[in-house]
């Protein structure tokens, strides 16, 4: 997420009530998660596992509960709970804004668009030209949808990420102030969810087609002419590429890749990245004949405990 414009070290520390470390002015140009940090970010962190790899991401800001040497060219933001100041920071830059009318003043719907009844689109929204948005969707607030895009009835866009931090009290969520993004010529089935970013964008590229029942996590990307079937679930922050297949029942872990033209059959579970241009199945999902393969030698398994019985 990018700040509307820059701010100082001195105005965030501010805001949050904080220490800091670096030079006042140091300049500040947004925040995000340390997968799509850049230069001017704020990235956090709270956990001594992962102070190294936040300090030596490409974030410049760092929020962190302990006081620690800052690297060169970088500055840092001392508080007791990076967390809570994370989604401080969300509430100040990104708030949540009530609407008052089913389809928000300040949306731009582009010519020949058709948006029917009992359909809610939330501030801030675009829609391109020539889409078909059917009955009872709902389109949270900064969603940005291309043009020849379909949507049936019952589908959300942009949602709140599913991302919580355990706290002897009970859960506490990291706040979503990203967006979703939908390019030209997508299909989405009826009764879709898809998450929008706690910092980024969810985005769903150009020709992909989605059927009914998918959920789609925060900050995933979805490439170009994607094919997903029903009831498959996507976490957080996984990349499928270009042309990738997905059949029914589908399960992805969260960061993971799936490679281009890769193959996924129904009801598989996928653990970790995959290979583009092959066939997988199973859970954990494996090569489409490595599978099999495993498959006929377990079929094996009770001729051969037989065979050891009768050898007794």
């Amino acid at each position: 997420m990018k700040f509307p414009q820059t701010h100082t070290l001195q105005q965030i520390a501010t805001i949050l009530n904080v220490k800091y470390i670096g030079d006042s002015h140091f300049p500040v140009k947004g925040m995000n998660e340390i997968h799509v940090v850049t230069p001017g970010d704020i990235v956090f962190v709270d956990h001594p596992k992962y102070y190294k790899k936040a300090l030596e991401s490409a974030a410049t800001i760092v929020l962190i509960n302990k006081e620690v040497a800052c690297p060169e060219g970088k500055a840092l933001l001392i508080s007791d709970d990076p967390f809570r100041d994370f989604n401080k920071l969300t509430d100040y830059f990104m708030p949540f804004n009530a609407s008052s009318t089913a389809i928000a003043d300040d949306s731009q719907i582009g010519e020949g668009t058709i948006i029917q009844p009992n359909t809610f689109i939330g501030n801030n929204v675009t829609i391109g030209k020539h889409c078909v948005i059917h009955a009872n969707v709902s389109i949270y607030d900064h969603t940005v949808i291309g043009d020849f895009v379909t949507i049936h009835a019952g589908t959300v866009l942009g949602g709140d990420a599913f991302y919580y931090k355990k706290r002897p009290e009970g859960f506490d969520k990291l706040k979503s102030g990203g967006r979703v993004v939908i390019h030209d010529h997508v299909d989405i089935g009826a009764a879709c969810t898809i998450d929008k970013g706690v910092t980024g964008d969810t985005t769903i590229h150009e020709g992909t087609k989605i059927d009914n029942q998918v959920h789609i996590g925060h900050d995933t990307v979805i490439g170009k002419k994607v094919l997903i079937a029903s009831q498959t679930g996507i976490a957080g922050c996984v990349i499928i590429e270009d042309e990738v297949t997905l059949w029914g029942q589908v399960g992805v872990t969260s960061g993971i890749t799936i490679g281009e033209k890769a193959i996924i059959s129904a009801q598989s579970g996928v653990s970790k990245s995959l290979e583009g241009k092959k066939s997988y199945f199973g859970s954990p999902a494996g090569d489409f004949r490595e599978k099999y393969k495993e498959l006929a030698n377990l079929r094996l398994v009770p001729e051969l405990i037989e065979q050891l019985k009768n050898k007794k």
